[in-house]
């Protein structure tokens, strides 16, 4: 059996390094990213991916825009934050709520430069350019919220 025919972001967790996924995931391409830090969150509450996608209200969305030529940091999380969108999130958001209480709490962290829903959830993700910001983050989620699966990581090369 094929990884894509078991959902289009198979191949992706196969190859497990940076890529830009373009259409519904099958056009992969490897990239080279700065490093940072990276905060997931899950609720622990379950959403079906055919259920994000029922929601949906548009399903023609424009292209992202091109990766910036060997950014810093700073410079890719700001682009993130500006140019970039997960078009799955209003209807991840409808389908279960408390998505959207996880990206308001990891937007609320001092230090948090992008938070968005990671595919059509419900894990979502805070990104940080610091690796004390990003560690005091996860405490402070997991003690506000204990049922909350939290983890802080560097999400590219070695540790910054």
């Amino acid at each position: 059996m094929e990884a894509a025919a078991l959902g289009a972001d198979v191949p992706a967790c196969l190859l497990s390094r940076p890529l830009r996924m373009q259409g519904i995931g099958e056009r992969l391409a490897p990239v080279d990213l700065p490093s940072f830090w990276i905060v997931l969150v899950n609720p622990g509450r379950p959403v079906a991916t055919p259920a994000i996608f029922a929601a949906l209200d548009c399903r023609d969305n424009p292209p992202l825009p091109e990766l910036p030529d060997r950014p810093s940091a700073a410079i890719f999380l700001d682009w993130l934050a500006r140019a970039t969108r997960n078009d799955l999130e209003a209807a991840a958001r409808k389908v279960e709520p408390a998505i959207g209480m996880v990206i308001a709490a990891l937007s609320s962290l001092p230090g948090c430069r992008v938070a968005r829903m990671s595919g059509s959830g419900a894990t979502c993700f805070g990104l940080f350019t610091s690796r004390l910001d990003a560690e005091a983050a996860a405490v402070a989620l997991s003690l506000a919220e204990p049922s909350w699966w939290v983890a802080a990581a560097p999400a590219q090369g070695p540790a910054p």
